[in-house]
């Protein structure tokens, strides 16, 4: 057959010298070079032996069809079009027939079949080629795409599990031919992560950092995973040795992670501002600066850099989050709730947009709107197709019925944590838990107590569960069996300290300071870390401060404020200590304002700091400072008698009295534990002594003359 004057050969061998031209050369053996066997003895019936004008057609036909299916190949990743990966692989099956060991052509049938989908067909024609090359690398990283990709369609467990194991022989294989190919490596060990097989993954990347020490995306993943087996300070170890090697931004940036992870707040500070330094426009490096000045409580610096963070990466979230939790803690509504709207327009439904909306309300004591927003997300969850998550739906169950108690709508709230109970074992055990302490925020000890000892039935060896009830009988009044309860739950080893300290909580309100003492210097022996011990100070110096021991009080919480000068607990406890006593009022006034910038709405130390501006006769300041505290606080006794005083000091005789009814009320209705005789015999001869003035003064002006 003639084209054009030319044999048909002559356009073949175009096909082959297009080829050459667009780089695509097969390369030696990619089509099997046969050559014409030495001539051996006629056989009877052997077929003749194929001419050299024969195998040079077969040749160039399957240059040919080659050359076409890689330009349909190609046509179908620009387009798109199913056509084109049809006619790829039509053209490489014809290749493949005219040259059936070329390894190259099968390559390209396998990944045409993988990329149009034809999953099947592209793992048996993988395979083809490694039966006849079992080195062959394309082969090993094809197959490795395919089953990684397959991991993303599987559910069930089974099927995961052994398309796990496929793509970690084709990996290994891979790192095996290819030590180099990092981008493999690192998959490889992130597979055995997923898997467990933390040893095996660690194992593999250290390998690789033997022979490439600062491969910042291996440090990277390596670090990563020793941080989530808990192991910071190992992961601190190899990043601080990388640093001191080759000094760089990302390995600054890693370190932040891993201090954090540690709770070495200052010395991830440290890092990411290295980070940020040299790299400003690099948004993790602000973010991590931002979080880690955050958990210092330092607002207005991480305030600002969330702010630069939301102006490098506009569209994210998160970062108005931060901000309005930020504005939120520093009491500046508004502001909070104009970063929440940034947030819920970058992510709209948002699971987390919803919960900080919801404690935004709260904070602001919007109890109904609190309510309405987490029973819509509730509902919203509920709706989704297939079974609702049961995490999420946990924590909106869990932040709904504490919304409820902070309202005080007691029986809503135990409703909402049996909900809670319903969603799995785990959140079984959280939800009774909660229903007990529901109970005893409503002052209903008994039936508190109740609910514990029927969920310790059902696990009588939850060791949080009998903590509890043992607390709950110390308030009760109940302190030697309570005390029993705890002394039970002794082993002799360090995991004792936490039942110490709750032995030393129940003696103290049982009025036992000696047995008292004895349990909190034992937790504090146990406390390995300074940090450990502070509970332990706080707790002794709570005791001394009951006996009136006040030196060895001040003492305990000065080691307290030397370890943590922001515990906001005992610079209360230090403070009104100080101002109950009337010495040492501006120190005292100092410590209780240290508390409130730390938790500036507790309606605890909003009272102490009202207390100790009363001691100092600044009654304007008292009556401010007890106001919002009656307004934060509405069942406190003392919050009620000290409001009184000031309003009797101020002439408002009639008002101080009422609050104090309310007070003597209060106290009527606190646990046996929190009663204190004195208090009470105290607030009500003033209460009778000003009903007497005031009935004098009445019946003065019903006799006076006309």
């Amino acid at each position: 057959m003639v084209v054009s004057g030319e044999p048909m050969i002559n356009i073949r061998c175009a096909a082959v010298c297009f080829l050459v031209v667009a780089g695509l050369a097969l390369g030696p053996g990619a089509v099997a070079q046969q050559t014409p066997a030495p001539p051996q003895a006629p056989a009877a019936a052997a077929a003749p032996a194929p001419s050299p004008q024969t195998d040079m057609d077969k040749r160039a036909e399957a240059y040919f069809n080659f050359s076409m299916g890689h330009l349909s190949e190609e046509q179908y990743e620009a387009t798109g079009r199913p056509e084109f990966a049809s006619q790829a692989i039509d053209y490489y099956k014809k290749a493949l027939a005219l040259d059936p060991g070329a390894t190259t052509i099968i390559e390209r049938l396998a990944e045409t079949y993988a990329k149009s989908q034809r999953i099947r067909d592209a793992v048996l024609e993988a395979q083809n080629v490694l039966k006849t090359d079992p080195d062959n690398l394309g082969a090993h990283r094809l197959l490795a795409r395919i089953y990684v990709r397959t991991l993303g369609d599987l559910d069930s467990t089974p099927n995961q599990k052994n398309t796990i194991h496929l793509a970690v022989e084709q990996l290994k294989e891979i790192a095996r031919l290819d030590p180099g190919d990092t981008e493999s490596t690192l998959l490889l060990a992130r597979l055995y992560g997923f898997e467990n097989q933390h040893d095996k993954a660690e194992e593999v990347l250290r390998k690789v950092l033997s022979t490439n020490t600062d491969s910042e995306a291996v440090l990277e993943q390596l670090s990563q995973l020793l941080i989530e087996e808990g192991r910071a300070a190992d992961a601190i170890v190899l990043l601080e040795q990388a640093e001191s090697r080759s000094p760089s931004a990302g390995n600054e940036d890693l370190l932040g992670d891993a201090y954090l992870q540690a709770r070495e707040y200052a010395k991830a500070e440290k890092a990411y501002r290295a980070a940020v330094e040299e790299e400003p426009e690099e948004v993790t490096h602000r973010r991590g600066l931002a979080q880690s000045l955050y958990v210092q409580d330092k607002y207005a610096a991480a305030l600002e850099q969330f702010k630069k963070v939301s102006e490098l990466d506009p569209d994210s979230p998160e970062s108005y989050l931060r901000m309005s939790e930020i504005y939120r803690r520093l009491n500046q509504y508004d502001q909070a709730e104009a970063a929440l709207v940034r947030a819920k327009q970058h992510a709209p439904g948002s699971l987390e947009v919803l919960d900080n909306e919801a404690l935004l309300y709260e904070a602001q004591k919007r109890y109904d709107d609190a309510i309405h927003v987490l029973s819509d997300a509730i509902a919203g969850v509920k709706s989704q197709s297939g079974e609702p998550g049961p995490n999420a739906l946990a924590v909106l169950y869990e932040q709904l019925g504490r919304v409820y108690r902070e309202k005080e709508d007691y029986a809503a709230a135990i409703r909402t944590f049996e909900d809670l109970e319903k969603l799995g074992p785990e959140n079984q055990r959280r939800g009774r838990m909660l229903v007990i302490d529901t109970y005893r925020a409503s002052r209903d000890l008994d039936r508190a107590i109740a609910a514990a000892r029927q969920a310790m039935q059902l696990d009588p060896k939850d060791q949080d569960l009998l903590s509890t009830y043992a607390m709950l009988l110390g308030e009760k009044g109940q302190t030697e069996e309570a005390a029993k309860v705890l002394q039970g739950m002794l082993h002799g080893n360090a995991g004792d300290r936490d039942v110490y300290l709750n032995l030393a909580q129940v003696e103290e309100r049982g009025r036992h300071y000696p047995d008292a003492e004895q349990a909190g210097q034992k937790a504090e022996q146990l406390s390995r870390e300074p940090d450990d011990k502070q509970m332990a100070w706080f707790l002794l110096g709570a005791i001394y401060e009951r006996q009136k021991k006040y030196d060895e009080a001040e003492e305990q919480f000065r080691k307290v404020l030397q370890v943590n000068p922001h515990n906001a607990p005992v610079l209360n406890y230090y403070g009104y200590m100080l101002a109950d006593r009337g010495v040492r009022l501006e120190e005292a006034t100092t410590l209780i304002k240290r508390a409130l910038a730390e938790e500036s709405t507790n309606g605890a130390y909003l009272d102490s700091l009202g207390w100790a501006y009363f001691k100092q006769n600044r009654l304007a300041e008292a009556e401010e400072y007890l106001r919002k505290a009656a307004e934060s606080t509405t069942h406190d006794p003392t919050i009620l008698d000290h409001l009184g005083d000031v309003e009797a000091k101020l002439g408002r005789s009639e008002r101080a009295a009422e609050l104090w009814e309310k007070a003597l009320a209060e106290w009527q209705k606190s646990s046996p534990a929190d009663y204190e005789p004195e208090r009470v015999n105290n607030l009500d001869k003033k209460l009778k002594n000003l009903k007497h003035r005031l009935a004098q003064k009445s019946g003065a002006g019903e006799t006076k003359p006309q």
